[in-house]
């Protein structure tokens, strides 16, 4: 049997000496497809095992396949970090193991989560008032965000930049919805002169779009919208995180007449992953679109469900770890966070600026800085390779103007400026011409 005090106490051991460890692991899994399955048994244990022997196999065969996210030379797609009140507060959401699919089932959750969300609009300097509540990726969130879009105005059309998030074109895919996608500018936002509205149900404007974390002028789509009575989404999965510190804000503009907003707090607000923050100004549509209740699901109260705003019935206790976050980092200790990694971005950008040969190739309004040498696609491509074949560090591409192009993500709450130094060398020696 599992001993909950003798095990768990051991599993929090290795929890800690992981992370104090981390930094000293390749941070992409150096492993080819398929090696971890052939290390595990075909098939299932008859007697039951320690979990002794689960903690031995994670050592010795799981963990040369992890990649390792939570390393502070994670530098792809976008960084983040899982911190110590959030990882605590999972254990304890597991624990209690809630499933609030109705308020009688979870009144703990359900009102935790409603009073969560709203002081993370606070923080964030949202409106008040707004209806806030979590679904597990930026992906889900869009969903229902367009799913209300189409019942608050009975129009089908997805209107987006060609640089918004793919999430976008897979929700229009799964809800029967066609896509219009609208050119970008020199800075890679989306042009509201180009704006075709016509039959549109939903805009989606992108603060912070994943390749280039370019920022959509909200105001002016905003405008658009408003007057021909479109739904107005804004997707701020990462850079809306910012948003916690007064001086970056102005990527905030004209959210306020937004009909519904995203922000993950699973990336850039020290949050373990799946944390999507879903807010709206018209939570009547969001009901009208997912509410259903059957018989068995009928009681007496009337407190609201939150399964009544999204696509999914049961619901984790998410809530539990991003009140755990916020209240052990607290305003000041997000505030610190973020305004390092954008300090960390602003010198790495710094360093491509001064080295000849290279190049930055899109403006850097948050932590992501995009670059390339000034060579082929192909040269750019195998730099990035060997870094990541190194275990030195972990970088992403993307392709702007057509071009292949690499960028480095600071996200994680325990990367310094020797761990970004020291990734930059590492860059400059697998580009050296000899390679």
């Amino acid at each position: 049997m599992t001993d909950l005090r003798r095990d768990g106490a051991a599993a929090l051991e290795w929890a800690a000496r992981y992370l104090e460890g981390v930094r000293d692991q390749p941070v992409l899994a150096q492993v080819e497809p398929g090696a971890i399955r052939a290390r595990l048994p075909q098939h299932p244990p008859a007697n039951p095992e320690p979990f002794a022997d689960v903690l031995r196999d994670l050592d010795q065969i799981l963990l040369p396949g992890i990649t390792h996210w939570q390393h502070p030379r994670f530098f792809a797609y976008f960084a983040n970090t899982a911190t110590e009140p959030g990882i605590l507060a999972e254990l304890l959401a597991a624990t209690l193991n809630s499933v609030s699919f109705i308020w009688r089932t979870g009144p703990a959750a359900t009102e935790l989560e409603l009073l969560t969300l709203d002081w993370l609009a606070e923080l964030l300097g949202l409106p008040q008032g707004w209806h806030g509540h979590i679904e597990d990726t930026a992906s889900v969130s869009t969903i229902a965000a367009l799913a209300a879009a189409r019942a608050h105005t009975g129009k089908r059309i997805i209107v987006c930049s060609e640089d918004a998030h793919s999430s976008v074109e897979r929700a229009g895919r799964l809800l029967d919805m066609p896509l219009r996608k609208i050119p970008v500018d020199d800075a890679f936002r989306m042009r509201p002169d180009q704006l075709d509205l016509d039959g549109a149900a939903a805009v989606v404007a992108t603060v912070g779009t994943t390749s280039t974390t370019s920022i959509d002028p909200v105001p002016a789509i905003a405008d658009a919208c408003r007057s021909a009575g479109v739904w107005l989404h804004v997707d701020a999965a990462y850079a809306g995180s910012a948003w916690v510190c007064p001086e970056l804000r102005g990527s905030a503009a004209g959210v306020e007449h937004a009909d519904s907003l995203v922000v993950n707090a699973h990336k850039w607000l020290a949050t373990p992953m799946d944390c999507s923050c879903l807010w709206t100004r018209h939570p009547d549509a969001l009901r009208k679109a997912f509410s259903l209740t059957p018989e068995y699901l009928r009681t007496p109260e009337t407190a609201e469900s939150l399964s009544d705003y999204g696509p999914a019935l049961g619901r984790r206790f998410r809530a539990l770890k991003l009140w755990a976050v916020l209240r052990c980092h607290g305003r000041s200790g997000l505030q610190a966070m973020i305004r390092e990694h954008v300090r960390l971005a602003e010198t790495f950008e710094s360093w491509v600026r001064a080295t000849p040969g290279w190049s930055i190739c899109a403006p850097r309004p948050f932590s992501v800085v995009c670059f390339r040498k000034d060579d082929s696609d192909e040269a750019n491509e195998a730099i990035m390779q060997r870094v990541n074949a190194s275990g030195v560090a972990f970088l992403s591409h993307t392709k702007v103007k057509g071009q292949f192009v690499l960028r480095l993500a600071i996200g994680n709450a325990r990367t310094t400026e020797d761990d970004v130094r020291l990734t930059w060398e590492a860059i400059q020696n697998e580009a050296k011409p000899d390679r």
